[in-house]
């Protein structure tokens, strides 16, 4: 048989490494900011760009996108040349997708600082970056699918299900999420509204975090957790359990997130079913890993790759338990808008997510530079620094989220809430300032990292074209097989086939929801919001207020009692995006509007902490300065019309007439308490959007005994 030589790109696959270690320590960097600010708001220094509301975007994305998504890559290219015995596809298609992504990255970044956001979590990048998106996507996969139909290898190899499985997912979700009408270069509208953007986002959010945070990184821990440790993946068999049951469970889970909200109710009850079953394949192939370590934990012991590898399936292990638990109603009544969440958020995200990038830094080094890795002992350190900030980090969460959900639901024995919500932030500081430290020396250890790597790279010698050699195909004689190797010979099937798997989940949730009329019922008094609500909207949604302030009440009787009447499907079916949050660092906005005067909300942004002493929320000033941009408010009256909003027929002609007679009003209003302020000022845009909220419906909390 005919040897063919040829030559592995280790290029771009150090091209990808580099941005994975600079991205990672600015989107931890970001985070610690982040993490300051909580208890600490000067640090804020009183600027847009680096308020919470705008860097914890920015964190999210700069973690998830560009430190995972660029470790991902470095491992995928470096993977599946391997796996395939082929060189990648075409060197071009690979090029345009490192610095095409990495162009994305840094428009992220500068948008993302300026307040230019759809302010949808995991999905806040505007309509112009949604398809640069895509269009870099499509390389990444062209490029991946002509390297595996050009391959020396006749069978896929397990980690390459999960690489196409993760493609074509990542995909679908993405267009479907990003669907969206443009009103301004930078701006633009959700198509969907309430109920029913918060199902697709959800949808998408879950998923995001199965198919990009998950299912792309199994497929790597199955190529270099046995290359690491030199020894056969533990079952092939379970493997195969583990990749079809996992894609198609996954699916469905996304409403788990949404559970006591304004959701349909049997979408609500989906979501749960299919969220604890997710239980059996997520540990099928934790399991798998772990076990492939069997009779090898003795170079488990000297090897940190090895060490690196083991705490981030131990961690995938426990989120994957976590988050079949928490989406149980009974525990997610208690965990939901808490920081619990944020600690099994970052259990996988620190743990599972960044330690198997880590452990893939280190694998590749001394390989990829022909050496030995700079100090083992480091690299140990960087291991036991990273692992003892998880605990720092996560633990003290859960005890703030533990502490919140038990103070939130608390009454006297008159029957009156025992706390002020600000109590219930105040308490809980001192965690907070443990999660900081937790963070500050998970980065450290990956500084001490950026060293070792350097250090490697100095002492040793770049292979840019490793030299490899491989067997042709030749076409096989028919015999009997098993059905799955059948299958693995088919990429072009493996692609439809995880297709139809994922879409049956969003379909079976989705079609109902937006085509049965009862899912979503129309209340007669809620109203389109008017021209000057619609800008204050915006400048909610661009300031980041979701990060901190939900606007949904759940049918609880300390959150009716505390906001009062819980929240209908019908009230947000003009709100594109949704805004329920997933986070209340502040209390919940639903029923805002009319319960303060003016010219509290205009002291409250100048100043929080005199109208709320103790408050941890930033100052926003430049609102009381910046003018409202009324350019455009035709083109979003315009667009709101497109989707449905029942707008005059040429009502934007005369919107910002409208606008400047409610905003004259709000002025004059403010002028009563001694507070002068022009009319076209973002203050009063936002006030007028704050005292709308949740205004349309009439209803009084029922007595608290009805509510037991």
């Amino acid at each position: 048989m005919q040897v063919e030589k040829f030559y592995y790109d280790n290029k771009i696959v150090k091209a990808f490494g580099i941005a994975t270690i600079v991205f990672g320590i600015v989107g931890m960097l970001a985070g610690l900011w982040a993490a300051i600010q909580i208890y600490y708001p000067a640090i804020s220094l009183n600027l847009p760009a680096t308020t919470f509301g705008r860097l914890r975007p920015l964190h999210t994305n700069a973690i998830i996108f560009a430190f995972v998504g660029n470790s991902i890559f470095t491992g995928v290219y470096y993977s599946l040349q391997r796996l395939c015995k082929a060189r990648m596809f075409s060197d071009k298609l690979s090029w345009l997708h490192f610095w095409g992504w990495q162009a994305i990255i840094a428009a992220a970044a500068i948008t993302l600082l300026m307040g230019v956001t759809t302010g949808k979590e995991y999905a806040e990048l505007e309509w112009p970056i949604d398809i640069a998106i895509t269009l870099i996507w499509v390389v990444f996969g062209i490029n991946m699918f002509g390297t595996i139909l050009k391959r020396r290898e006749r069978h896929l190899y397990v980690a390459i299900w999960f690489y196409i499985a993760t493609w074509v997912t990542v995909a679908m979700l993405h267009i479907v999420n990003s669907v969206e009408i443009p009103v301004t270069f930078l701006k633009s509208y959700s198509w969907y509204a309430g109920v029913q953007d918060a199902l697709v986002q959800w949808w998408y959010g879950h998923n995001a975090v199965a198919f990009f945070l998950t299912t792309p990184v199994l497929g790597l821990m199955y190529y270099f957790l046995p290359k690491a440790a030199n020894r056969p993946v533990y079952s092939y068999r379970l493997s195969i359990i583990h990749f079809w049951a996992l894609i198609f469970i996954y699916i469905w889970a996304g409403p788990h997130h949404l559970l006591y909200t304004a959701l349909p109710d049997w979408a609500q009850s989906l979501g749960t079913v299919f969220s604890v079953m997710l239980i059996a394949p997520s540990w099928g192939g934790m399991l798998n890993g772990l076990f492939t370590l069997r009779g090898a934990w003795d170079k488990v012991r000297e090897e940190p790759v090895l060490k690196f590898m083991v705490v981030a399936i131990t961690c995938y292990g426990m989120s994957t338990f976590e988050g079949p638990m928490l989406s149980l109603k009974n525990v997610n009544a208690i965990s939901h808008f808490t920081d619990w969440t944020i600690a099994h958020v970052h259990i996988g995200g620190l743990g599972w997510n960044g330690f198997l990038a880590f452990a893939i830094i280190y694998y590749l080094l001394p390989k990829m530079w022909n050496t030995q890795l700079y100090s083992k002992k480091l690299a140990t350190n960087h291991f036991w620094l990273g692992t003892i900030g998880i605990i720092l980090y996560a633990v003290p969460m859960y005890w703030a989220g533990f502490e919140q959900a038990s103070m939130w639901k608390q009454f006297t024995a008159e029957g009156q809430l025992k706390f002020q919500f600000l109590e219930t932030v105040t308490n809980i500081i001192p965690m907070y300032v443990a999660r900081s430290v937790g963070g500050l020396l998970y980065l450290t250890g990956a500084l001490m990292m950026v060293y070792n790597v350097y250090k490697t790279v100095k002492q040793g010698s770049f292979i840019a074209e490793e030299a490899a050699e491989a067997p042709a195909l030749v076409k096989e004689a028919p015999h009997k097989e098993y059905w799955h190797r059948v299958l693995e010979r088919k990429p072009v099937t493996m692609l439809v086939l995880s297709l139809i798997l994922v879409s049956i989940g969003g379909l079976v949730q989705m079609i109902p929801t937006f085509l049965v009329k009862s899912n979503v019922p129309t209340i007669a008094s809620v109203k389109p919001y008017t021209p000057l609500e619609l800008q204050g909207r915006d400048l909610y949604v661009k300031e980041g207020c979701y990060t901190c302030h939900s606007q949904m009440i759940r049918p609880f009787r300390d959150e009716v009692a505390r906001y009062g009447e819980y929240s209908k499907a019908g009230e947000f079916v003009y709100d594109h995006p949704f805004q329920w949050g997933s986070k209340r660092t502040g209390p919940d906005l639903a029923r805002i509007g009319g319960k303060y005067p003016d010219s509290w909300h205009y002291n409250h942004m100048y100043d929080p902490r005199s109208m709320s002493p103790g408050s941890v929320m930033p100052p926003y000033p430049w609102l009381l300065d910046k003018a409202i941009d009324t350019s455009n408010t035709a083109a979003k009256i315009r667009a709101m019309q497109t989707l449905g909003v029942p707008y005059p027929e040429g009502y934007d002609q005369q919107a910002n007439r409208d606008l400047m007679k409610q905003a004259e009003t709000i002025a004059a209003n403010l002028k009563k308490d001694k507070i002068e302020t022009a009319p076209n000022a973002q203050i009063v845009a936002l006030i007028a959007y704050l005292q709308r909220v949740g205004t349309d419906i009439k209803l009084e909390p029922k007595p608290l005994a009805e509510n037991k």
